[in-house]
C-alpha cells in the first residue's frame, strides 16, 4: 500500500498505479466523529483534475464522488473505492500522529549526577545571593545589579504557593524586554510560557494544570490587554473559570466549567504605568535603570560582542548552572518566626498588599536557600519546613527599599525619574531649558509638569521684568528624606529583634481573628 506523504502540511499527496490524489489544507484534528477533507483527484499521466470536498466518514457522500470520479476520470469504480478506502485509512493514523503531538509534555530535562552535585554545592554556599547575582552577570545581563536579582527571586518564587509578579517600567528603547528576556533565560524551559500577542479567551483553553507553578513571560503588556482581567484573577484568587454552551455530537447543548489552576508568577513590560493600575497594585514595579553610565556599560558590551571579545561559553555554562539550580529546588513550606516584628512604613500606598509583597518576598529569599536551611517538621500535622533568619531579612531589606520607596510615591516612576533630573540641574528652570538639557519631548514634559503641579512639587514662579513662566523645586530633599524614613522605618524592625536576642516570638499562643482585632485596638489607644 502507497504511504502518504506528508512533507508539505497543506497539501499532503498519495499516489497508486493508477491515480494521484492531493489532499488540499490537510486535515483538521478538531473533530474525530468527522473526517473533512478537500481533495484533487487526476488520473496518471492526464492533464484532467476533479476537485472535491467530501467527509470521508460520509458513506453516501463518499459512495457519489466514486461514481463521480469514475465518469470524469474514466478509471473503474473498484480503483476508485479501494483507492479513497486506503486514503482514509492513512489520513486516520496519520490525524492520531497529530494528536500525539500536540498532547505530547514538554521534555523536562533530567540533570546528570555532577549537574545535580554542583547546583546543589552552589545552593549551599555563603552569601548565596550574592553569588547568585555574579552568576546572573556572568550570564549576560548587563547592570541593573538590584533589579536583575529582584526578578531572578520573583522568578523562583514560582514554585512556592505565593508567587509574586513583577511588571518592568521605563521609556521606549531602554531594555525592559531584553532584561526580562535574559533573567528569563535562566529559568528551564519547561517552567515557563511566553506570550507576544494573546487572544480574550485563550487562558481559558489551557489544560487544567498545565499552568500550575509556570512563569508566564509578556513581552508587553499592550499585546495582551484583552487578557489583563483573568491575568489579575488567576494571580489574586489562583484560578480562573468560564461556563460556556457546548453542543455534543446528538445536538444536545449543556452547558460546562472550563477552570485553569494556578499559582502562576507574572512577568510584563510596559510604558505606561497609569495605564495598568490594577495589574501593578498585585506587581513589585522594577524602574529600568536609564542613566548614562548604564548606556554605557551597554554600548561597551554590545561593541566587545561585535569585536567577538565575549567569553560565550562563560555566559553559557553561567545560565546552565543556574537553570539546575531551578531545577534542584523542591517544594517546601516556609515559615518566618519574625513575622509579629515586621510592619511597613505608613507612607507606603495601599499598605495591606503591600505588606503581603514585603513577606512573601522574604519567604522567596529563604525558600531558594532552603539548601542551607535546617529542616524542622510541625509537631501537630508533621509537615516539614524551613525558617526564615535575620539574615534573609536584612537582605530583603536591601533589596525592596527602591520598590517600597516607588510604592510610597504619589507620581509615576517616569515623572518620579524626571523630578530627581530637574533637581540636578537646577531648582528654578524654564521649560524651554529642561527641554533642552533633559532631551524630553515637550508633550512629554507637560505631562509631567500638571502632575507636578497638582501635587504641589513644582511651582509657577514670576521674575520681575520676564515674560516667560518659569518654575522652582518646592523641596529639593523631599524625596531623601523619604527614602530616609524608609529605611529607618525597616531598621527599626530589626533593631527590635535584635533586642530581643534575636529570639523568634515562636512562643506567642495561635490567637482568633477577633483576639488580633482587640489587640491591635488596644495597640492604638495607648
Amino acid at each position: 500500500m502507497p504511504a502518504l506523504d506528508t512533507t508539505n502540511p497543506n497539501n499532503y499527496g498519495y499516489k497508486t498505479q493508477y491515480l494521484e490524489i492531493h489532499v488540499l489544507g490537510g486535515i483538521k484534528t478538531a473533530k474525530l466523529e468527522t473526517l473533512r477533507v478537500t481533495l484533487s483527484l487526476q488520473k496518471l499521466k492526464q492533464h484532467n483534475v476533479l476537485r472535491h470536498s467530501i467527509d470521508l466518514y460520509n458513506d453516501n457522500q463518499t459512495e457519489r464522488l466514486v461514481r463521480k470520479t469514475a465518469e470524469r476520470l474514466e478509471v473503474g469504480t473498484t480503483i476508485v473505492r479501494r483507492t479513497l478506502q486506503q486514503l482514509t485509512r492513512e489520513l486516520e493514523n496519520h490525524r492520531f500522529l497529530l494528536l500525539e503531538e500536540q498532547t505530547a509534555k514538554p521534555i523536562i530535562k533530567e540533570m546528570t549526577a555532577s549537574e545535580l552535585r554542583a547546583a546543589e554545592a552552589f545552593l549551599k554556599k555563603k552569601n548565596l545571593l550574592e553569588k547568585t547575582n555574579e552568576l546572573i552577570g556572568k550570564s549576560g545581563v548587563i547592570g541593573e545589579h538590584t533589579n536583575r536579582l529582584l526578578m531572578y527571586l520573583i522568578f523562583t518564587s514560582r514554585k512556592t504557593n505565593n508567587p509574586l509578579h513583577c511588571i518592568s517600567l521605563g521609556s521606549s528603547g531602554v531594555g525592559k524586554t531584553h532584561l526580562q528576556s535574559k533573567v528569563a533565560e535562566l529559568i528551564p524551559q519547561e517552567d515557563k510560557v511566553e506570550i507576544t500577542v494573546l487572544s480574550a479567551n485563550a487562558f481559558y483553553y489551557f489544560n487544567r494544570t498545565e499552568l500550575q507553578h509556570k512563569l508566564i513571560l509578556i513581552e508587553d503588556l499592550d499585546g495582551a490587554e484583552s487578557v489583563l482581567y483573568p491575568l489579575r484573577e488567576l494571580q489574586s484568587k489562583k484560578r480562573i473559570t468560564k461556563t460556556v454552551v457546548h453542543k455534543d455530537a446528538k445536538g444536545t447543548t449543556k452547558t460546562i466549567h472550563l477552570t485553569v489552576e494556578g499559582p502562576v508568577s507574572v512577568a510584563g513590560c510596559t510604558t505606561q504605568e497609569s495605564v495598568y493600575e490594577d495589574n501593578s497594585n498585585r506587581s513589585f514595579l522594577l524602574y529600568i535603570d536609564e542613566s548614562a553610565e548604564q548606556d554605557k556599560r551597554i554600548m561597551d558590551y554590545q561593541r566587545l560582542a561585535s569585536a567577538g571579545k565575549l567569553d560565550e561559553q562563560e555566559q553559557i555554562e553561567a545560565a546552565n548552572l543556574l537553570c539546575n539550580v531551578q531545577r534542584s529546588l523542591k517544594p517546601i513550606k516556609v515559615v518566618n518566626p519574625y513575622a509579629l516584628y515586621l510592619e511597613l512604613p505608613g507612607s507606603v500606598f495601599k499598605p495591606r498588599r503591600t505588606n503581603s509583597h514585603y513577606l512573601q518576598f522574604i519567604e522567596a529569599i529563604t525558600f531558594y536557600k532552603q539548601f542551607g536551611r535546617e529542616k524542622k517538621y510541625d509537631q501537630q500535622t508533621g509537615e516539614e519546613f524551613i525558617e526564615t533568619t535575620i539574615e534573609d531579612i536584612k537582605e530583603a531589606n536591601e533589596l525592596i527599599i527602591d520598590v517600597l520607596l516607588r510604592k510610597s510615591d504619589i507620581i509615576t516612576g517616569a515623572c518620579r525619574n524626571y523630578l530627581e533630573e530637574l533637581k540636578k540641574h537646577a531648582t528654578r528652570f524654564t521649560a524651554l531649558e529642561m527641554r533642552r538639557k533633559l532631551k524630553v519631548k515637550k508633550t512629554t514634559q507637560w505631562r509631567y509638569h500638571k502632575q507636578l503641579l497638582e501635587n504641589n512639587y513644582i511651582k509657577k514662579v514670576k521674575v520681575k521684568g520676564e515674560h516667560l513662566t518659569r518654575y522652582e523645586v518646592t523641596d529639593p530633599d523631599e524625596y531623601k528624606e523619604l527614602e530616609a524614613a524608609i529605611a529607618q522605618a525597616l531598621q527599626k524592625c530589626l533593631l527590635e529583634i535584635n533586642a530581643c536576642g534575636g529570639s523568634p516570638r515562636s512562643n506567642v499562643p495561635k490567637r482568633s481573628t477577633a483576639k488580633m482585632e482587640r489587640a491591635t485596638q488596644r495597640k492604638r489607644t495607648s
